[in-house]
């Protein structure tokens, strides 16, 4: 656990505070003795923690104007705020919120005089892995079929431009956060746990080897965290977790939750052509689909990723996956 006291960032600014990993870093900040701004579109987002050392500030990455009023007196700032949905009916919203967003954020932090922004990417900027898990140096392998990853990987490299120009900015990948919180758009981990517990989660993809990492979400807190007071300026640090195979992931559910569900393999041919139609479902009707093509492509291949730099440098712990996952469980059963 990241010990307070730490005074060069008092007060600090949380953009995205309603979201999964924003509710729960303004919390712990709060708890460390932070004064916390929260930056939010709805002060009274149900997601949001109430603190008394939080203020939440209505506003966008968009609303230059409501940025600088969050930020004022601020001397660092977590930026977590993002479009991080599969699918939204304007695409250009991804570019919008990730990329321009991001650098009003950095343009506005220039400005003001912050000590240090910590922004927070995604280990999907390297996509699938094709042998050995990646590390921060090491290049992506494939095109950059989703939107969300093709504009985070472009976020990073509206960081890169202002740490030329002499802001502070770290960055920290995360691979697949879960844990206990709301259950979002972006969130399949929490879709995953909560389905097998009421017995409406039936399937497993493929042949269930594929595998993923897995990082509980009070990891990535304590990683941001510690990346704000000890990280290297432009430097990046994965925040993952285990790698976990999808036979590996239901293993350990029907064990934490003494619950034996009849789930079906589902070839990822079939699941390719469901998202097909699914896709022109999305493109004649404007319906919410529930998986895309590029999606089902990703089943394909691995997603295992190296936290060793951030373990090095930040002094990272990585729960483990059984602990982690049974933390989740007993939320989702006290809470649903």
């Amino acid at each position: 656990m990241i010990e307070a006291g730490y005074n060069k960032y008092i007060k600090v600014l949380v953009t995205g505070a309603s979201g999964f990993i924003g509710r729960k870093l303004c919390l712990t900040l709060a708890e460390m003795g932070y004064q916390v701004v929260g930056l939010c579109r709805n002060i009274n987002h149900p997601f949001l923690i109430q603190h008394r050392n939080i203020q939440f500030i209505k506003g966008d990455v968009m609303d230059e104007l409501s940025l600088q009023k969050a930020m004022k007196d601020c001397t660092g700032v977590y930026h977590t705020a993002a479009m991080a949905k599969m699918w939204c009916r304007n695409e250009q919203d991804f570019y919008d919120i990730n990329v321009v967003g991001t650098r009003n954020v950095l343009e506005c932090a220039l400005n003001l005089g912050v000590n240090r922004v910590v922004h927070t990417s995604t280990c999907g900027v390297w996509g699938p892995t094709l042998n050995l898990p990646v590390a921060e140096d090491d290049p992506r392998a494939v095109g950059f079929p989703i939107s969300y990853e093709r504009t985070k990987y472009l976020a990073e490299l509206e960081v890169r431009n202002y740490v030329k120009k002499g802001l502070d900015v770290v960055i920290v990948n995360p691979s697949r956060v879960y844990g206990d919180g709301p259950i979002t758009d972006s969130n399949t981990v929490s879709k995953m746990v909560t389905g097998y517990i009421k017995g409406t989660w039936h399937f497993i993809p493929g042949k269930g080897t594929q595998v993923a990492n897995y990082v509980f979400v009070d990891d990535v807190v304590n990683g941001q965290i510690s990346a704000m007071q000890n990280g290297l300026i432009g430097e990046r640090y994965i925040l993952g977790g285990e790698d976990v195979s999808f036979n590996g992931f239901f293993k350990t559910l029907r064990e934490l939750t003494g619950k034996k569900r009849r789930l079906y393999k589902v070839p990822l041919k079939l699941i390719k052509a469901y998202s097909v139609i699914e896709h022109f479902k999305s493109k004649l009707f404007g319906l919410t689909p529930f998986f895309l093509p590029e999606f089902a492509d990703r089943l394909k291949f691995n997603q295992q990723y190296n936290s060793g730099k951030a373990i090095k440098e930040l002094n990272y712990r990585i729960t483990p996956f059984a602990v982690g996952l049974s933390k989740t469980i007993h939320h989702f059963q006290k809470n649903t």
